[in-house]
């Protein structure tokens, strides 16, 4: 599999020099250069197959001969450990719940395969840091994926008092290979840290650096296989017709969805649902790129202004002939936001906030005849404190939760200052 850089198409890597190394010069994103496609037959045939046979199938074709088809399957079968279970929530709409792995969100599928990726392409002896940020839930996802892993290190940054107490609790309290710091400012200016350190050639030598962000190629591949597994439950009538709206904050969901209708998945369309961090939305209306300041929402994990994903999809766009105007997109306030969470639970259905702005949009976009389905990125009891709010209900907390609940946080406490992460990534 050979990828190339987003801003330097001459950079051209391997999936396993992509995979260790993260990003490009430039801070250039990693894309396929070749676009597999399956036959039509093949599709209908994959999607007969059980999800871990029909994911190994569905990577092999991007990673290619670079992994053994054996081991590929083997490494697959450890990652997606856990379902991805479609849940009806009316006669024309489903949710396809992606919160069923350790850490009750969806980026369990990417964070675990990233790392059996990671272990099947390092060393034995090179030691490898992983500095990560997270507006919530790729923390958890990460931290657990990589726990207790030998010559790992794992440094996480979270804007501090900007997810929930219970997505902290998740990632925080584990300790050993697992280091958390919590920077007084926004998702943003963590990203932008993260950024800083991959600039630093010194840095980026001295502790073998790597990110296990979206921005990791091999974690969104991973994601492509949950929307196969999705399409794979439905009956052939509302496959025909099927409209996926995503809860979007930096893109790399939508984008692994773009991609799995590029390998031929049978996808009508696809909506982009942002909370007020709106940039996306505004520029598919007038095609001006104007981010503004981030805004904290109720649905914190898409609380982002400036997208990491969004390069990727661009491309995607332009290799495939695709418009970008047929990308439907659209903002939702916190105050629907609430509407839509106790319309839900109305209908008996609890969800939490990031996924009724996916339903909100979904609802306001569907046509007739076309059949819905929206991704439920997180367990509700992960924003429990907000959801036992806003629906006037005591929400369970599941074991995953609950034994971490009270358990004491491990973190640093730092300021978004380069020189201050970097001392602590060089001790």
């Amino acid at each position: 599999m050979k990828l190339y850089n987003l801003k330097d198409h001459n950079e051209q890597v391997s999936f396993a020099q992509a995979v260790k190394q993260g990003l490009g010069s430039q801070q250039g994103l990693f894309f396929p250069l070749e676009l597999p496609e399956f036959e039509l037959t093949d599709i209908d045939a994959m999607l007969e197959m059980d999800f871990v046979s029909r994911s190994s199938k569905i990577l092999s074709a991007y990673i290619g001969d670079e992994i053994a088809a054996h081991q590929l399957a083997e490494r697959v079968k450890n990652a997606f450990a856990f379902p991805a279970p479609v849940a009806k929530v009316s006669d024309d709409v489903a949710c396809l719940e992606l919160f069923h792995g350790p850490t009750l969100a969806f980026k369990d599928f990417g964070g675990r395969f990233m790392a059996q990726m990671l272990s099947y392409v390092s060393g034995a002896d090179e030691q490898i840091t992983i500095l990560t940020a997270t507006s919530g839930d790729t923390g958890a996802a990460v931290a657990h994926a990589f726990y207790g892993m030998e010559n790992v290190r794992v440094v996480i940054l979270y804007p501090q008092g900007k997810i929930s107490p219970l997505q902290e609790k998740l990632f925080c309290t584990l300790g050993g290979n697992i280091e958390t710091i919590a920077v007084d400012g926004d998702f943003d200016a963590c990203q932008a840290l993260v950024k800083q350190a991959f600039d630093d050639e010194e840095l980026k030598k001295a502790i073998g650096l790597n990110s296990a962000n979206s921005i990791n190629i091999s974690r969104l591949l991973a994601q492509i296989c949950y929307y196969f597994e999705a399409v794979a439950q439905l009956p052939q009538e509302q496959r025909n017709q099927l409209v996926v709206s995503v809860p979007s904050g930096n893109f790399g969901d939508l984008t692994a969805g773009l991609l799995a209708k590029s390998l031929g998945l049978p996808i009508k369309r696809f909506i982009a649902a942002t909370n007020a961090n709106d940039t996306v939305p505004r520029f598919l209306g007038n095609g001006e790129w104007q981010p503004n300041a981030t805004v904290a929402t109720l649905s914190n994990a898409m609380d982002v202004s400036q997208p990491n994903n969004w390069p990727r999809v661009e491309e995607l766009f332009r290799r495939k002939t695709w418009r970008l105007t047929d990308l439907a997109s659209g903002a939702v306030s916190d105050e629907t936001t609430k509407a839509t969470m106790r319309e839900l639970a109305e209908i008996g259905y609890i969800s939490e906030p990031h996924a009724a702005i996916a339903y909100r949009m979904l609802r306001d976009n569907l046509q007739e005849g076309e059949f819905g389905l929206f991704l439920g990125t997180a367990h509700p009891a992960k924003f429990k404190e907000s959801v036992d709010e806003i629906l006037g209900q005591e929400l369970p907390l599941p074991k995953e939760l609950a034994e971490r609940a009270e358990l004491p946080l491990l973190s640093h406490n730092m300021a978004a200052d380069f020189a201050e992460l970097r001392k602590f990534l060089m001790k």
